[in-house]
């Protein structure tokens, strides 16, 4: 058999480095046809000359001299660009897109990879959150699947095999809880960015990292199993799970519930949604049930972590809402992690700026971009005023 080339946006964050260790511990598997990055040129540097993709994106044009000026000796096209992503994953050498370009920067190629027919590994949530119902129309329509790389929908989606046929009942998603589980609000009011960057279980980037401290990360993650699976706000149920080795869960209308298990490790769902139907031997580590002793399982606190309670409502209401949600969130994060606002400030600001936010119950996707722009401006008023 051929190998799989593998387009990677994001190659130099948490997911896309992970892939190409995935990629690396199966050679006869996987080729590397495009490398993208924004800003971390020498990383990308770095990945190209090992993995000797044919193409390399660097989305910072300050950055393409450097970056070029190295790559042209090994024949490794170089590009620089936003407009530059969107073509590159239109390239007949690609079979597999793996979208982990970070926020609503992702959108747009995931859109042009879609409408040529590339499969889709899906690790940018905002994509369905911002676009859902434009995105899943056009996967449809172009034939194409989007393999979950979220660990806890590709959980779901591995529950799902088998039982495409059985309707959902309800989908369980887990969250770690993230750092400030258990805590009272009293206690979040001094949280620093160290204290809020420091997982207890996962090592992401900061906007994801801040997110799920937040509770944030798991109301998107809400929205974007809507569009994935095809069911209703209320059929989606969150539960607190801090050992997260139960990734999620799907419960059927008989009543059976079905769970994938396994180590807090994202090159599983990684390798998964590469491989799908199949699974390769991996050596990663195994889950020993007995020497973990239990798992434990709460409801979520949604008066003290309000960004889940806002996901919710933003889904529930539909049209342009979470397109708007998402970009008043990447603000917030954006200027906590800068120092400009407190951790408590972030929940505060989403839902006075969503509250501000023009309603459009059927955007198109120009209208989603211009909801985008404009709940940007409504988020930064807020913090500056």
């Amino acid at each position: 058999m051929s190998k799989k080339r593998i387009a990677i946006m994001g190659s130099t964050g948490s997911i896309g480095t992970q892939a190409l260790e995935v990629i690396q511990t199966y050679p006869e598997q996987f080729e590397v046809s495009v490398l993208t990055a924004n800003n971390n040129a020498d990383l990308l540097i770095q990945q190209a000359l090992q993995f000797k993709p044919n193409v390399v994106v660097i989305a910072n044009e300050e950055l393409y001299d450097k970056v070029e000026e190295v790559l042209w000796k090994e024949d490794i096209k170089t590009y620089t660009g936003t407009t530059a992503l969107e073509e590159v994953v239109q390239m007949d050498e690609i079979d597999l897109v793996l979208a982990g370009i970070v926020g609503f920067a992702g959108l747009r190629s995931t859109i042009k990879a879609i409408e040529s027919g590339k499969n889709i590994a899906l690790a940018n949530k905002e994509t369905l959150v911002v676009a859902g119902e434009i995105i899943t129309k056009l996967a449809l329509e172009k034939g194409v699947n989007i393999y979950p790389v979220d660990s806890e929908h590709s959980a779901i989606f591995q529950c799902l095999v088998g039982e495409f046929h059985n309707p959902i009942e309800k989908i369980i998603l887990t969250a770690s809880g993230g750092p400030f589980n258990g805590m009272k609000a009293e206690d979040l009011k001094n949280v620093t960015k160290e204290m809020a960057l420091h997982h207890p279980k996962w090592v992401m980037g900061e906007k994801i990292t801040i997110d799920s401290a937040s509770m944030m990360n798991k109301g998107l993650e809400v929205i974007e199993a809507k569009w994935l699976f095809g069911v209703k706000p209320e059929q989606i149920e969150v539960v607190i799970h801090p050992e997260s080795i139960v990734h999620s869960l799907v419960q059927f209308k008989d009543g059976a519930v079905k769970a994938q298990l396994g180590l807090p490790d994202m090159k599983l769902p990684i390798q998964y949604a590469f491989t799908y139907p199949n699974r390769l031997e991996t050596k990663l580590e195994r889950l020993n049930l007995a020497e973990l002793g239990q798992l434990t399982f709460q409801a979520p606190d949604f008066e003290l972590f309000k960004n889940l309670r806002l996901a919710y409502k933003a889904i529930e209401k539909g049209g342009n809402l979470p397109c708007a949600l998402n970009a008043i969130n990447e603000v917030t994060v954006a200027a906590f992690l800068n120092g400009s606002i407190g951790f408590l400030d972030i929940a505060e600001l989403n839902e006075r700026a969503m509250d501000l936010v023009q309603w459009n119950s059927n955007p198109s996707l120009n209208d989603l971009i211009t909801t985008d722009g404009e709940a940007r401006v409504i988020a930064n008023n807020l913090i500056n005023c």
